[in-house]
């Protein structure tokens, strides 16, 4: 059982959220979890992940945004969180086309309030933060040709709004840690997916128009590769990087961006024949989804895939739910929750 350290996690109604606010309240943390639960997608399933925390301790939740700076400096003052966790955020990429206020709103003014948070911390004899970890994203890559994508590789060359502010977040981190010694861990993210997932991820659009015997659409006619990562190896991966404060780097600044991805990049058509099967056994559909070829879509990327070696040398970080496994895990629930309803 871990040490009752106090922890803030942004974003709790989320998809990494919930399953990390879950984690860490089972392994004994004093969990604060906040969203503002907005209605970018279904809120019934962010209610449906929160339901799974209920009754539990170790584990508190406010309906609160972090774009708020009032509320955010109040909820700082009284909790005197010892690690946060922002995974609130503001996320698709072609979403951030059509609304990119919110983008701002969320992704930069937001994380911009948490980082003054975090600064002000250890004023007036309140506790300070000791670590904050941010989620960032494997968007950040923009374009990159060179495979698999590394943290020293350019991310100058976003592609979407939404891949720009996750690299501004990122800069405003590194800022406040060299200026007032916050030591932070950026973690870009690469196709999280499993139960209980984000409805606007493409996994998830092709299991409710395969489950309505609607057609589905594949963009660049299917060839295009992600770098699928199942939310349990997530969730280690999350849990392993809070517990250790970056070293500091040549400048004396403690600060560090990792990748968290499987590593292992797989093609958009075996991903979804993949699917298709694990919703056949799960009882979803009797047969194969009718599909729509397309060309790729403003803002997409031909292939996601990421170096991990850096997480594996500091943290043992080793994804290792097979896509099949991760796949039928969804379906399972999938099958669970909307078919009954």
């Amino acid at each position: 059982m871990e040490t009752q350290l106090k922890v803030l996690i942004t974003g709790a109604a989320g998809f990494i959220g919930s399953y990390l606010a879950q984690r860490l309240a089972k392994n004994g943390y004093q969990v604060i979890g906040i969203d503002n639960m907005n209605d970018y997608y279904d809120v019934s399933l962010k209610e449906e992940r929160l339901k799974s925390l209920e009754g539990d301790e170790n584990f508190r939740f406010e309906k609160t945004d972090i774009a708020d700076a009032d509320v955010m400096r109040d909820l700082f003052a009284e909790e005197q969180p010892e690690l946060v966790v922002n995974l609130a955020a503001q996320a698709g990429v072609r979403y951030s086309i059509t609304n990119p206020d919110s983008y701002i709103q969320s992704n930069i003014v937001g994380f911009y309030n948490i980082l003054e948070c975090c600064r002000h911390s250890g004023e007036d004899g309140r506790t300070k933060v000791k670590h904050l970890v941010y989620a960032s994203s494997s968007s950040v890559y923009g374009a990159n040709k060179k495979v698999p994508y590394s943290v020293e590789d350019p991310a100058d060359h976003p592609v979407s709004l939404y891949a720009a502010t996750k690299k501004s977040d990122e800069l405003m981190a590194y800022a406040y840690s060299r200026l007032y010694g916050i030591p932070a861990t950026g973690l870009r993210f690469f196709t999280v997916y499993g139960p209980k997932g984000r409805p606007d991820m493409a996994y998830f659009g092709f299991a409710d128009k395969m489950a309505r015997g609607q057609k589905i659409q594949i963009f660049n006619h299917g060839d295009m590769y992600r770098d699928f990562t199942y939310i349990d190896d997530v969730i280690t991966g999350v849990e392993s990087v809070m517990k250790k404060v970056p070293a500091e780097d040549e400048n004396g600044v403690r600060h560090k961006v990792y990748n968290i991805g499987n590593h292992r990049p797989e093609s958009l058509m075996h991903f979804v024949e993949t699917l298709e099967q694990c919703l056949i056994k799960a009882g979803v559909i009797s047969a194969p989804g009718e599909k729509e070829f397309l060309p790729m879509q403003p803002g997409d990327v031909y292939r996601t895939y990421a170096d991990v070696t850096e997480l594996e040398r500091d943290f043992g970080f080793a994804p290792n739910t097979s896509l099949e496994t991760g796949l039928q895990r969804f379906a399972d629930w999938y099958a669970g929750y909307y078919l009954k309803k």
